[in-house]
Formats: C-alpha cells, sequence, structure tokens
C-alpha cells in the first residue's frame, strides 16, 4: 500500500491542560503529563484515523510512577520524567523512570530506569498495553463501542492486537528489545539494577492494515532520524519573508501563525515534494477542500506554493462519477478524506467524501489567484481542465433547479445536513429560530461563484480568448444584479443580505457573519455596502474580540454554541477584508484588533473559535470547549489580516503591485523582509499610509491606489 501522508514538521500542543500530544502527518499521540495513556480519555496512538494503542500504562514495584515532568525537544517526541515511590517511611526515591517517546507512522519509547541508591535495587517493572483500534471521531466524541471482533496473541517479545470487522482489519504490533514476560496485554521484567546503574528497553508500536506492516519512522535499535521533517521545516522557514512590527503582540501572533502552518502542511506519498494544507491538529490531520483551500488563499503573502500544491491535490481527487452515498458529482471539489472504520461505513467504502457546496467555487477562486501571482505559469495553466470541470459542476449539478443559484441538499442520510462553512445541523436560522429547509441556496456561496466567474474571465483574457472572457462577464454580472435583488432584506433602520434563501426561495432572514463574505469577493452593490458594514459591527454582532457567527437578535443565539453566536477567526479575517475592500477602514480595524488582544489570553494564538460572550460582559475572551488549537484557517487568519491592512493586492502578470496600505496606528511600524516576487524578493517599510520600498524586484510597478470595489 503507499505510504501515508506525512508532515514537513508537525506541531506540538504539548502540556495544554496536562495533556501531552505529538504529531506527525497522520499519526498523533495524546497522553498524560505523565507519557501514560488511558483508554479511559480520549488518548492514545492515532493512526489514519484509527486509535492503534488505547492503553500504555507502567507500574514499578507495583506503583504507578510519580511524574515529574516532561517536554518536547521537537514537535513529534517527548521527554517524560517520573520517579518510583519512595519506600515507606521515606521522603525520597531512588530510582527515576526516564521514557523518550518518537512518533511517525508508529511509535517508539525508550525506555530507563536509573538507581542512584548506594545498593542493588530490586524493580518489577509492569507495562500494561491496549489497542481498541477505535475511530478518532468515536474516541474524540467518547462514544467508542466496538462491533468487530478484537483478538490479543503474546509470543517472545512480540504483542499482536487484532480487530477486524467485515473489510476492516487492523492491527498493532508491539515488539520489545529487551524480551519481557508476556501474559495478554501485559509484559513483565523483575530486574536488579546495580548502584549508579540503569536499566533500559525499547518499546516499538508497529501499525498493521489490511494486512500490510507500516514500518514506523523511529526504529528500535537504529540511531533517531529526523532529518526529513526538520529538513522540509528548515527550508519552509528559509523561505518565508520576515516579518517585524512596533506591536509586540502582532509579531508573536504572526510567528506563532507561520510555526503553527509549518505544522499543519502534509505531503502527499504520491508527490512527495507537493505540501498541502491539513486543516487543523491532532483531530484534523487531513485534506479538507474548504479548508485547505482558504487557508491557501489567506498565506499567499507567504508561500503562494501552498495553494499550488493545494490545488494539484484537489484537482487530482475532483469528482468523476454521480454516487449519492458520497456526493460525489462530476467537477465536484472533495469535502474531506478520512480513512478510519467510521469514514468507511459512513461514506459508502469510501474514504473521500465530497459534502460541501463552496469548495467548488473556492477552488475556481484560488486558481484565479495564483493567476494574479504570476508564478509557476505551466503548472498553473494545467488546472484549467479542472477549473471548467468546476464551473461545470457549478452551473449543472451545483444549481439542479436551474434557478442561477447554487444550493445544497445532502444526497443520503449520512451526509452533512449542512454544506457551507457553518456545517452544523442548527446553524441556519430566521429571525424566529426557525430552521431553514434544504434545499438552501448559501448568500457567500454565491459570492464565491460571482468570484470564480470573474477568476475565469482574467484567466480567459490572459489566454486570448475575448469571446469567453465576455461571456463569463456577462454572467457575473447579472449573478451580481440578481443577487442584490433576491437575498437582501429590507428592515428598519438598514437593510442587510439574508443568510441565504430555503426551499421555497424565502429569506433566511438570521442575521449573520456569513454576508461579512460577500464582500470579501465584491459582488455588493456599494450603496449597499455601507448599510451591510453597520449590521456587521452593530452591537448584536460584535462582541470587542470579533465578530459573531449569528446576531443576539436571533431566536436561537448562543455565544457557546459551534455556529450560532461564537466568533471565528477565519471569519472576522475574511469579514475584515471585505470591510477594508468597500473603504470602511475603522470597522476594519476594529475587527483586527478585537482579535489580536484576544490572541493574548489563547498564548498568541488564535483557536478555531471561541465564546461569542462579549467585552463588556466578560474582560476576556472566553473559550469554546472543543475547539481545535492549531487550526489552519485560524492559524493563517493573521496572515490575511496583514494582508488587508497592506492592501496588497499583485497583478504580477502585468508587474504590477496595487499597495495601498492603511495600517492602524496601534500596530505602529511594520516591515516586511523578503515577500516572494516575480521571481525576486520586495522588502517594505510601513507605517500608517506611508510606504518606503527597500528592495524591489526589476521592472515592478508599485500602484499607490487600491483596487476598486468591483475590480
Amino acid at each position: 500500500m503507499p505510504d501515508p501522508w506525512t508532515t514537513s514538521a508537525s506541531a506540538s500542543l504539548a502540556t495544554r491542560d496536562g495533556v501531552v500530544t505529538l504529531v506527525e502527518g497522520s499519526a498523533f499521540c495524546i497522553s498524560s503529563g505523565s507519557g501514560e495513556i488511558d483508554p479511559e480519555h480520549p488518548q492514545g496512538l492515532f493512526f489514519r484515523d484509527t486509535r492503534f494503542l488505547s492503553a500504555f500504562r507502567m507500574r514499578i514495584n507495583g506503583n504507578p510512577p510519580e511524574a515529574l515532568a516532561a517536554t518536547n525537544s521537537d514537535p513529534f517526541s517527548a521527554v517524560f520524567v517520573a520517579r518510583g515511590r519512595p519506600a515507606r517511611g521515606r521522603a525520597d526515591s531512588h530510582l527515576l523512570l526516564v521514557r523518550h517517546r518518537y512518533v511517525g507512522r508508529g511509535l517508539r519509547e525508550d525506555l530507563r530506569i536509573t538507581n542512584f541508591g548506594e545498593e542493588p535495587a530490586f524493580c518489577s517493572i509492569e507495562i500494561e498495553l491496549g489497542a481498541d483500534f477505535a475511530d478518532l471521531f468515536e474516541v474524540k466524541e467518547g462514544r467508542v463501542e466496538k462491533r468487530g471482533k478484537l483478538s490479543v496473541d503474546s509470543d517472545g517479545d512480540r504483542v499482536v492486537f487484532s480487530y477486524a470487522r467485515g473489510p476492516f482489519r487492523r492491527a498493532t504490533q508491539v515488539t520489545f528489545s529487551t524480551p519481557p514476560r508476556l501474559a495478554g496485554e501485559h509484559a513483565a521484567y523483575e530486574v536488579i539494577i546495580p548502584p549508579r546503574g540503569e536499566w533500559e528497553t525499547c518499546v516499538q508500536v508497529t501499525p498493521v492494515i489490511d494486512g500490510q506492516e507500516i514500518t514506523p519512522r523511529y526504529l528500535c535499535g537504529h540511531p533517531v532520524e529526523r532529518s526529513m521533517p526538520v529538513a522540509r521545516l528548515e527550508e519552509w522557514t528559509r523561505r518565508l519573508p520576515v516579518v517585524s512590527a512596533d506591536h509586540e503582540g502582532f509579531r508573536a501572533l504572526l510567528q506563532r501563525s507561520t510555526r503553527d502552518l509549518a505544522a499543519l502542511r502534509i505531503f502527499d506519498p504520491e508527490f512527495p515534494d507537493r505540501a498541502v494544507v491539513a486543516a487543523g491538529a491532532p483531530w484534523f490531520m487531513t485534506l479538507f477542500g474548504r479548508d485547505s483551500l482558504l487557508t491557501s488563499w489567506m498565506t499567499m503573502l507567504v508561500d503562494p506554493d501552498l495553494a499550488l500544491g493545494t490545488l494539484q491535490t484537489l484537482a487530482r481527487f475532483q469528482g468523476r462519477d454521480v454516487d449519492p452515498l458520497t456526493e460525489e458529482e462530476p467537477g465536484r471539489i472533495l469535502h474531506e478524506m478520512r480513512f478510519g472504520e467510521t469514514a468507511s461505513l459512513a461514506l459508502g467504502g469510501g474514504s473521500v467524501y465530497y459534502g460541501t457546496v463552496d469548495a467548488t467555487p473556492l477552488f475556481v477562486m484560488l486558481v484565479g489567484e495564483l493567476y494574479r501571482w504570476g508564478s509557476r505559469r505551466p503548472e498553473v495553466d494545467a488546472l484549467l481542465p479542472a477549473v471548467d470541470r468546476a464551473l461545470s459542476w457549478i452551473r449543472e449539478h451545483g444549481d439542479k433547479d436551474g434557478d442561477g443559484y447554487v444550493e445544497y441538499r445532502r444526497t443520503s442520510d449520512r451526509g452533512l445536513q449542512n454544506q457551507g462553512w457553518k456545517d452544523s445541523w442548527d446553524s441556519m436560522r430566521f429571525m424566529d429560530g426557525r430552521l431553514a429547509e434544504p434545499p438552501i441556496a448559501l448568500c457567500e456561496v454565491q459570492a464565491y461563484v460571482y468570484a470564480a466567474l470573474r477568476a475565469r474571465m482574467h484567466m480567459a483574457t490572459e489566454h486570448g480568448d475575448p469571446a469567453l472572457a465576455a461571456s463569463l462577464a456577462k454572467e457575473a454580472a447579472e449573478l451580481k444584479r440578481r443577487f442584490n435583488e433576491d437575498f437582501w432584506v429590507d428592515a428598519p433602520g438598514g437593510g442587510y443580505f439574508a443568510i441565504g434563501l430555503d426551499r421555497d426561495k424565502r429569506h433566511i432572514d438570521g442575521i449573520a457573519s456569513n454576508m461579512g463574505h460577500c464582500l470579501w469577493t465584491g459582488i455588493v452593490d456599494e450603496e449597499k455596502a455601507p448599510l451591510v458594514a453597520a449590521a456587521l459591527t452593530a452591537p448584536d454582532m460584535a462582541t470587542g474580540w470579533g465578530v459573531r457567527t449569528l446576531s443576539e437578535r436571533v431566536h436561537g443565539y448562543n455565544p457557546l454554541s459551534y455556529h450560532c453566536g461564537s466568533v471565528w477567526p477565519h471569519d472576522n479575517a475574511i469579514v475584515a477584508a471585505g470591510l477594508m475592500r468597500y473603504g470602511f477602514f475603522d470597522e476594519a480595524h476594529a475587527v483586527m484588533r478585537g482579535l489580536v488582544d484576544a490572541a493574548a489570553y489563547f498564548g498568541d494564538l488564535l483557536p478555531e473559535l471561541f465564546s461569542g460572550m462579549s467585552r463588556a460582559q466578560v474582560g476576556f475572551p472566553v473559550p469554546y470547549p472543543t475547539s481545535c488549537s492549531p487550526q489552519a484557517w485560524a492559524a493563517a487568519s493573521p496572515l490575511l489580516l496583514l494582508r488587508t491592512m497592506l492592501r496588497f493586492e499583485p497583478d504580477f502578470r502585468n508587474a504590477k503591485l496595487h499597495l495601498a496600505p492603511v495600517v492602524p496606528p496601534w500596530i505602529g511600524r511594520l516591515r516586511l523582509e523578503r515577500i516572494p516576487v516575480m521571481g525576486g524578493h520586495l522588502t517594505i517599510e510601513l507605517e500608517g499610509e506611508v510606504v518606503h520600498a527597500l528592495e524591489v524586484p526589476p521592472n515592478l510597478e508599485i500602484v499607490a491606489e487600491p483596487r476598486s470595489p468591483s475590480a
């Protein structure tokens, strides 16, 4: 079988709430701060969405070791230090346990016990192991209930756990460099450790998928080799622009963002030089359509090649057939890839699920953005057939009733009920709290389609096809005209855009952040933009930390819900970009300031989401209980904020760069070095609206005017 996807060097979430998490590619390990793995908690060694090790607990002389410290020297390894329990009547112990753990396509753990006593020490070592092969989401949600056949066999230096349910077959091999006494799930040693002496062994955990062993990256008896992940990380870091800012919090946030994004890059085993963005660590280290596309857009300022790799990979898995179980349709871009047992059962035996309405137009938008950046032209041009297949899906399968709008409705009860970015079951609300019935045409999806048509129009112009360009321009203009009529809600004191249209073409009239995405794409008529800006930043939407997903005026608003009143950083970064596009500088700066201030409470990072409780209610942002960190589009959001305040809009194929910064006073001075531009680098210093270009590639013209909102 092909090798699993791997990372450049993955994020470590060590010692958060007493939990240590190590991630390397599609393998990750979650344990307590002592290194113990407890099956009663969401812990274990996971690989390709399956828990291959659910228990790993030790006893020394009949007692659990006393944890002292844990640290991680790099993203995929950790050191746990503990001591044996002191003998009765003694304050100190002479036995010190050190566990070196390495994660990568499996697990290796070096165990060493040192006797600091003056006489030989008897030491009984017991290791309890377990493997339940639970699906990742069964563990995450606390609903593990295995229905297949589990077995365990032990022989010599090896314990083998096996699981089978229909065609789904997995196994875990646990081997020891020093053969223990084995009894089922238990391994035991009885040793005499000399004074000032040591005892050690190496434990290796190897996943087996459908009868084929996956060779772990770190093998017992071999030197610990970290060259590939570290080399990838160092190479990426060398290419990144250097950003400095007077505002220490913003600088720290940008630094953390780029580090987390490095962690979330994964590599296709069939194209090992092609990086794509995983959605989030640890639970979402896989390719997502919408998440990966939006993250790639946000990171264009630092690494356009990330967008190219993401697009090439998504094009490779673009829909070909009609399959109601996986919701695959010709031209459709996937929602997510999964490999666990639950995924194969839920998705009709497949590992790719296509139930998303927005990834397909976002795919076309991102290809258009790469055209504007002007690099890697042959490879970008090679994506044009996938772009045209995506537009065919938009016009045909996406618009099943022929009304000119893209709608969604799942094709089986196993699919996602809501298929926009707010994909929880209760996110589509009328003002009175009623839930909308599908098929639903979301406002932001029509905005993405508009931007996709405009992007393809510019591609046609670049390729010398004025007839196609004119046809696409006409189609986009008509969509914009109809959208501004059909989605507009007249309301006392000012109107706004509906979240969408329901099955009866009625306005889903809850006030929500979705319309900020419409500003971002330019589909909003300029005379309506002030009303949209006012609605987004009114007290019922603005918390002081960010813009809520849903207004507190809507029945069903809940600041601690997933999509009905919480604050999502990526959503806010897009809202800020939309406000800036239409010239609402103060409003955009207020959104930015809220996010930067909030990040300080989360360790200089932005989580997936946090509570929508206002700054006046609580003087700090309240976390959402199961929020992911790092999460891709949250990690990328500060980079979009940076690009937004710079008003950095490239047209590099025509050797132009629109650079008309509006840097807020609280940021102070900014300096960006080595921005990749036209085969060279751009270095600039900025303060307010003043730009000093210190290094400019030859022939690049810097235009000190922004693009118009409708450009």
